[in-house]
């Protein structure tokens, strides 16, 4: 196929869903917005789902909107599931990973199953919501032991989609059920864990062929849906108008994924230690990072506000004092849904921190956190990998945030490349036209198409960094 060809990216996040079109070919690569749609979980008898139908109604409402495309690519969030029955029926709403089903059940797997091998198996680092430990906290349910297939959510909606049904290797491999260095289903594992290894459907590589919709669904053309990176991040990797491989990225949204490409896992003890990941990526690659609790910070923080003029609160917080505050992003206080200012707070205390007086305090005090986290990140990132970095690359929604850009790059210490912003939506759409033949190249081809065709803003480190280390020591960090 030649010539400009037009695609949907039908892009799932933790708050808002929505269907994006591109126009992309040679030196070309457009894109914009057909749908969004919000993604509001709901809280049933004490457990907290997905509204998974609201969300497909919200993808089949995107691509009637985008009009005749060649091809649609679907990437969400990693980790949860849909269950199947034998006559492909789903068994309920997935749960949603912040739930509280699985607390304490992580350590207690780990414990059985031996941390070590999990790590040299699966490469994965230790997430208290990882799918092994969702499947462990639902052993013994009627859904479960109901269940034919597990889907993830990407690979669900293709399949209602086209009926087809597989697994995409970018998403499976968030699992901690995916064994890293053969590319396969970690079946040992599974049984050891008590887990059916028939649950889980075949692997699909990112650039595959699925099939066309369903002619029932009337979407206009009937176009081919086509595996990309599904997990998100593995998406907005390929998104990163980097130059070379000397570079870390930031996917910064809900969550912020920092880390590096690699070519080859790291599975070494200190890299288990540190609570490094390992997930696969496009084209054989290892996306080597770790997450850092990310935006969510700032956006459960302005939903207990009752307010969304982020812009207002980020200009008052760039006048408030740097570090009068700073908190642990990761602390797992965090990691539920609920008055997110008032836990901010109370973490303080605990400390012996400032407590922020204001809504402004707060987010300069989630900031300068979220940037001292990215600073230990990237520089762990380049002691455990032996790569070298240059240049750090956000993108995501957190490249709109100037003064988080910013004060990341005075951080690292390193220059900060913001954009784009719609780095996952592109990076989906960029494997689909190199799958169907509008693009041709490895992933720096694809890359340059990029670098042709987005702005992208540079923030350069200001300072010497002593405050920056200073900052860091009170959170016990590597300086």
């Amino acid at each position: 196929m030649t010539g400009v060809v037009h695609l949907a990216a039908v892009d799932l996040g933790g708050s808002t869903g929505r269907v994006m079109v591109a126009r992309a070919g040679p030196g070309r690569l457009d894109l914009a917005e057909a749908h969004r749609f919000r993604n509001e979980p709901v809280r049933v008898a004490g457990t907290l789902h997905w509204d998974i139908l609201a969300l497909y109604r919200g993808v089949l409402d995107g691509l009637r909107a985008a009009g005749p495309v060649a091809s649609i690519g679907i990437d969400t969030w990693a980790v949860d599931y849909g269950l199947l029955d034998a006559t492909g029926a789903l068994l309920g709403n997935p749960v949603h990973y912040r739930d509280g089903r699985t607390d304490g059940v992580g350590d207690r797997v780990a414990t059985q199953l031996g941390a070590e091998r999990l790590y040299a198996t699966t490469g994965l680092q230790h997430l208290p919501f990882n799918t092994l430990y969702q499947l462990a906290a639902a052993a013994g349910t009627p859904q479960l032991d109901l269940a034919h297939r597990l889907l993830l959510i990407p690979d669900l909606i293709a399949y209602w989609l086209t009926g087809e049904i597989g697994a995409e290797v970018t998403n499976a491999s968030t699992t901690q059920l995916y064994d890293l260095r053969r590319r396969a289903w970690a079946v040992d594992l599974m049984a050891d864990a008590g887990i059916r290894g028939a649950l889980f459907p075949p692997l699909r590589e990112p650039g595959t062929r699925i099939g066309p919709v369903r002619a029932a669904l009337g979407l206009p053309g009937e176009p081919d849906v086509v595996t990309v990176g599904s997990h998100d991040t593995a998406s907005a990797v390929v998104g990163v108008p980097a130059t070379d491989e000397h570079f870390a990225y930031i996917s910064c949204g809900t969550w912020s994924l920092v880390g590096v490409e690699l070519d080859a896992p790291v599975l070494t003890e200190p890299s288990r230690r540190a609570n490094f990941t390992n997930e696969a990526g496009v084209d054989g690659t290892i996306r080597y990072l770790r997450n850092v609790m990310g935006l969510w910070l700032l956006q459960e923080s302005l939903r207990t506000w009752g307010t969304t003029d982020l812009p207002a609160l980020l200009r008052q917080a760039a006048r408030e004092p740097a570090f009068r505050s700073v908190v642990d992003p990761d602390d797992p206080a965090f990691l539920p849904p609920g008055d997110l200012p008032a836990r901010i707070a109370a973490a303080c205390r605990r400390a012996g921190e400032p407590v922020p007086a204001s809504p402004a305090a707060t987010v300069r005090c989630v900031l300068d956190s979220l940037a001292l986290a990215h600073r230990r990140a990237v520089r762990q990132v380049q002691q455990l990998s032996g790569r070298h970095v240059d240049a750090v690359h956000v993108v995501g929604g957190g490249a709109r945030n100037e003064l988080l850009c910013q004060l990341t790059a005075d951080a690292c210490g390193l220059p900060v490349l913001a954009g784009p912003v719609e780095a996952t939506a592109l990076g989906n759409v960029l494997v689909q036209a190199r799958a169907i033949g509008a693009l041709g190249g490895d992933l720096a081809a694809l890359r340059a198409v990029l670098r042709e065709t987005r702005h992208i803003a540079r923030y350069e480190p200001r300072g010497d960094g002593t405050a920056w280390r200073a900052a860091a020591r009170r959170l016990g960090g590597e300086d």
